[in-house]
């Protein structure tokens, strides 16, 4: 988003503030004017801006309840809010940002303070929709990678879930599991690679048909590329590392131990028991209590000992997504 671009609602009901903040915008952003809060919820919703400057003493209806609305309205509950007001009290202005204003202004306004306000806020707007633009993105990669697999898209939604879980009981902050979560659908991406000769062969590989298929980590990691998202990063190092095993046997590059990604050892977890624990066009869906032992049994060689343990001691939220997103 351009500042040309940026579409900004100012909303006064005196016309000399409104005429001082288009002098102030004017050059740098596309300016609509309301001058009450009926007029301002109408052009919201009809107009969308990206930013509103909203005054709070209104004739008809006040800022406050102007903001409550637009914060309800699912249409333009993102749009951010700053008010623009004479008031200096603070029980005001933490009852503006309770009800979802995301900063003051206070009038007389100064030129350079409204200028970088506005430029700030727009920013925080442009790296957010940035943000959902790649996720999006990501979403449509698992989805296709769904395609040359017979796996279902409950197993990516279950496996994904899994790992935010686990990344949670390892000590993750919300924000990286939950990029975790986004992330873990890429672990099989590089699959769109493989030939369906092999894809969707009914019986079991030769072995120069398995060297094909432990080429999809690379793929994946080369299709997902060098990007400074976090999100397609952390997708990278998912596709490329989950086939990674503890005791450093697996593949593509023979990791070991904690030169394994941690987040490519949670997804091997994952992966492993939704795997077992779903039917497949080759195999019955193991029991809950088979897939847990060998999964024991694996600690220290295929999975990390400590998300092992963490696994079967958060069991029984496994089980609850597992119900959640169960096979049609």
């Amino acid at each position: 988003m351009e500042n040309k671009q940026a579409t900004i609602l100012i909303v006064d009901d005196e016309p000399a503030n409104l005429r001082v903040l288009k002098q102030i915008l004017q050059q740098d952003y596309r300016l609509i004017f309301a001058k009450g809060g009926q007029e301002a919820l109408r052009l919201a919703h009809d107009k969308k801006p990206n930013l509103i400057l909203l005054d709070i003493m209104m004739p008809d209806i006040t800022g406050l309840e102007v903001c409550k609305q637009l914060k309800a309205d699912p249409v333009t509950t993102k749009i951010p809010v700053i008010f623009v007001t004479a008031l200096n009290d603070h029980d005001d202005e933490a009852q503006g940002l309770e009800l979802g204003a995301v900063d003051y202004i206070t009038k007389p306004v100064s030129a350079p303070v409204v200028k970088a306000r506005v430029a700030t806020h727009l920013s925080l707007v442009q790296a957010d929709e940035l943000r959902r633009t790649r996720l999006q993105v990501i979403q449509r990669l698992g989805h296709a990678s769904e395609y040359k697999d017979n796996e279902t898209g409950m197993h990516v939604m279950r496996m994904s879930h899994y790992s935010q879980v686990l990344a949670l009981a390892y000590g993750f902050s919300e924000q990286r599991a939950d990029d975790l979560l986004h992330a873990a659908p890429m672990h099989d991406l590089g699959k769109i690679g493989i030939p369906d000769s092999i894809m969707l062969k009914p019986g079991k590989l030769t072995d120069e048909e398995f060297d094909v298929m432990k080429t999809h980590p690379v793929i994946g990691a080369h299709i997902l590329g060098d990007d400074d998202s976090d999100l397609i990063s952390l997708a990278k190092v998912v596709a490329l590392t989950h086939h990674e095993k503890w005791d450093g046997t697996g593949y593509p590059n023979g990791l070991a131990g904690k030169d394994i990604p941690v987040e490519g050892r949670i997804v091997a977890i994952a992966d492993v028991f939704d795997a077992l624990t779903s039917v497949r066009p080759y195999k019955d869906a193991w029991s809950i209590e088979r897939a847990v032992e060998l999964i024991q049994n694996e600690s220290g060689k295929h999975f990390d000992p400590e998300l092992v343990s963490l696994f079967v001691q958060e069991l029984d939220k496994m089980l609850e997504i597992k119900q959640r997103w169960k096979d049609e």
